[in-house]
């Protein structure tokens, strides 16, 4: 569960600063959304469900470090409560806290609070023409690809407070059967803590004009968009970096039979922002999409823009025992777009039909796959409330292909190329994932210095029992950063991680879990390596 520190440091004056404006916006964004919310507050239910987590985790390395090895105890109490939007179709509305206290005994036998906040809203204020989307949340995320990635109740050396936000007012409006015209305004950021990076502020609009349903086996298309990024200090507001980023483009597509469709892109970025290379110019891009059947699909293309040769792909395919998925994409971003895009994915619960067992859907903020689906959940919720070996093997799935890296909170605007594929499959109480990763940034002021993640996920499931599951998971992840990145000489780390455990439903709403982990890393660097065990046992209980 993504979670917040409340740390002491040196710097108390930003440390409070950063954090206290984290809640002002926030609470910004929350009352907003409350007031979208009103109109319509009459015809609304609530379900509020309150829940308490608490865990015991011994390690012997609670530092991860090669040359001073500690052995902690750390114990962890988590209450929080679920708020949901019940019986309206014109708002969804979605919020989770919990405030985490940590009691470490050993290492630097450091006491924290940590808040978690993941809240998700959308409403309908005019029918059929004017909306409103919003969100916030409140995490823990890597300072460094260098320093430790452990989470931070067991050490937070190389985690900071972050906290994103998104409100999103537009309107959309069919203009008979000709075309759907939808523009939207979107003021969005990022506030770090202790200044590990630039607080993020942009505000955006968009328009688009696409073809309605008068038109058939052709589509079409306009789109707009205009972004502008500052970034300041959270101490003294001194900006750094700004950039505006802009893009114009039509697209056309044909479907030549019910199952095959090609289609194409042609546009002009015009952006300004600190580069060592070019920063606009003309696009333009060409694929096809492939359907055979309503389980398989493919979506491909091929391009060029600004930064040089582009190239996408979307593949899905579904059977009775399997799911196996692909994707690819290249996009110029920042670490504010990255973790706003990262920490609003949402989780569902979804029928696959009558007499039949549910499935994990993940979607992008404020999307909601279909009015059957339940949720939205957070990740550590489903894993105790799956009952079937095809919810745990699609969590999984969903879990390890989403390109949910540990990205550092590293500054400037870099191009992003990110890779993902893979399976998972079931026999019987047996059920098998298989998942692989490859992303690279490189950054645009650095003449494309870039840092480079891969990583290889296999995990195993065995339900003993309908209250008991035995998993294990074995990964490896692979870190390379250039020397202008890493601030000398270049870095390459191997960290290898394997976790055995058991999950069991003690109760209709009490979990609990055994869990031993193993981590090593091994780096070109000296005194980068360490080794490290931990056994964790946790309870789950909701009201």
């Amino acid at each position: 569960m993504a979670t917040m520190a409340v740390t002491a440091s040196k710097r108390r004056y930003g440390a409070r600063a950063a954090r206290d404006k984290a809640i002002r916006r926030a609470g910004v964004c929350s009352a907003l959304l409350a007031l979208a919310f009103a109109p319509t507050a009459h015809a609304i239910d609530w379900r509020f469900e309150p829940y308490v987590n608490a865990s015991s985790t011994y390690t012997d390395n609670v530092k991860q470090s090669s040359s001073n090895t500690q052995d902690a105890l750390i114990l962890t109490a988590t209450p929080g409560f679920t708020l949901r939007s019940e019986g309206s179709r014109r708002v969804q509305a979605s919020l989770q806290y919990g405030l985490t206290g940590v009691k470490r005994f050993g290492g630097d036998q450091s006491d924290n609070f940590y808040h978690s906040l993941n809240a998700v809203g959308k409403a309908e204020l005019v029918q059929d023409f004017l909306f409103i989307d919003g969100n916030a949340h409140i995490s823990q995320q890597l300072i460094s690809l260098l320093g430790s990635p452990a989470d931070a109740t067991v050490n937070n050396s190389n985690r900071t407070t972050v906290g994103t936000y998104s409100i999103s007012p537009y309107i959309q409006q069919r203009l008979g059967t000709f075309a759907f015209a939808q523009a939207r305004y979107t003021a969005s950021g990022a506030i770090f803590q202790n200044n590990v990076a630039p607080n993020a502020n942009s505000n955006s609009f968009a328009a688009s004009l696409r073809s309605g349903t008068r038109f058939t086996d052709l589509s079409w298309g306009l789109n707009y968009s205009l972004r502008k990024l500052q970034n300041s200090n959270a101490i003294n507001s001194v900006n750094n970096t700004d950039a505006t980023f802009e893009s114009a483009s039509a697209t056309a597509g044909y479907a030549l039979t019910r199952q095959f469709r090609v289609f194409g892109t042609v546009g002009h970025d015009s952006n300004d922002y600190l580069s060592r290379s070019g920063t606009s110019g003309s696009f333009y891009s060409a694929g096809f999409g492939w359907s055979p059947t309503r389980r398989t699909s493919v979506e491909a293309s091929a391009g060029e823009r600004y930064f040089g040769r582009t190239f996408s792909l979307a593949a899905n395919h579904r059977t009775r025992l399997t799911q196996w998925r692909m994707s690819y994409s290249e996009d110029v971003s920042d670490i504010s777009q990255q973790l706003l895009l990262q920490s609003g994915r949402t989780y569902w619960k979804c029928p696959l039909g009558a007499g039949r067992n549910e499935y994990i859907l993940v979607t992008d903020p404020n999307q909601r796959p279909m009015s059957t689906c339940d949720g939205p959940y957070e990740p550590f919720e489903l894993l105790n409330l799956a009952t079937t070996q095809q919810e745990l093997l699609d969590l999984y799935a969903n879990l390890g292909l989403r390109g949910d890296l540990g990205i550092g909170t590293a500054n400037g605007i870099f191009i992003i190329k990110s890779l993902t594929a893979g399976v998972s499959w079931d026999i019987g109480k047996l059920g098998f994932g298989l998942s692989a990763q490859d992303t690279k940034r490189l950054y645009q002021q650095l003449s494309n210095a870039q840092d480079h993640i891969q990583s290889m996920v296999g995990t195993v499931s065995y339900r003993l029992s309908a209250a008991t599951t035995a998993n294990s998971s074995l990964s490896l992840t692979r870190t390379s950063l250039d020397s202008l990145v890493a601030g000398g000489v270049a870095r390459q780390d191997d960290l290898l991680s394997f976790s055995l455990g058991l999950n069991r439903r003690f109760a209709d709403k009490l979990y609990g879990a055994l869990t031993f982990r193993h981590t090593q890393r091994s780096s070109n660097v000296a005194n980068a390596d360490y080794d490290e065990n931990s056994l964790t046992a946790s309870v789950n209980m909701r009201f």
